[in-house]
């Protein structure tokens, strides 16, 4: 498999009053396409900082990111929405959906920003809908569903698109170890049968045991770094 993300230096620092505070200290990471990697790490490791930045939802204060082929450290806003909203899809611990829509128009909204049409837009959305076992409850808003149903919408509304790359950040945080179970086994059957890249931040070790690849972090350090699966 060939290299889908390299980081090489990643530091990222953060003001603090008068003072500042390094998040990453001279980092250097790399992800391979089709791979499902796992950040581990206490909070404050920096492993949601890291995720941030593989996820181009945040800047490096030094060093170099390259995506897909391409330097994207210093990139314009504009340019980084545009890679952002085409490549990336993302999946959060509080799930992120929009409370007065349906489990549909949730997962649909993807590609309205795409300017999808219609029809495909249907198409798509009852795809992954049924891939995560929610099509019957299309109709139904966040606050009708479990936790579990949440995060299977989120992770539908992550996948829409057909991204090259799908960004988790404690994507079990909210969940009881039955749900997290059946949330990781179907990502990790969406890797597998997809081929889609996968980033996840997280300390549960149901989601660690499911990696193809664990980065362990400490400080703001690659703390170690082992194949799993």
């Amino acid at each position: 498999m060939a290299d889908f993300l390299n980081g090489v230096g990643i530091t990222k620092i953060y003001p603090l009053g008068k003072t500042e505070v390094p998040a990453l200290r001279g980092v250097d990471v790399a992800v391979q396409q089709g791979e499902f990697t796992v950040f581990a790490g206490p909070s404050g490791s920096g492993k949601t900082t890291l995720l941030n930045i593989c996820g181009l939802i945040d800047g490096v204060s030094a060093g170099q990111l390259f995506f897909d082929g391409g330097a994207v450290a210093g990139l314009p806003d504009r340019q980084l929405v545009n890679i952002r909203r085409r490549s990336i899809g993302f999946v959060f611990q509080n799930f992120n959906l929009v409370p007065v829509q349906t489990a549909y128009e949730n997962v649909e909204f993807p590609l309205l920003l795409l300017n999808t049409r219609s029809g495909q837009r249907r198409e798509m959305v009852e795809k992954y809908l049924k891939r995560v076992g929610l099509w019957d409850r299309r109709r139904h808003k966040p606050a009708q569903l479990s936790g579990g149903e949440q995060q299977r919408v989120a992770i539908a509304r992550a996948l829409v698109k057909q991204p090259k790359l799908v960004i988790a950040d404690e994507p079990s945080a909210n969940l009881d170890s039955q749900n997290t179970r059946a949330i990781i086994e179907l990502m990790d059957s969406l890797n597998r049968e997809e081929g889609i890249t996968f980033i996840v931040a997280s300390h549960d070790p149901i989601v660690i045991g499911a990696a193809h690849r664990v980065v362990r972090m400490r400080d703001g350090l690659i703390d170690g770094q082992a194949a799993e699966n």
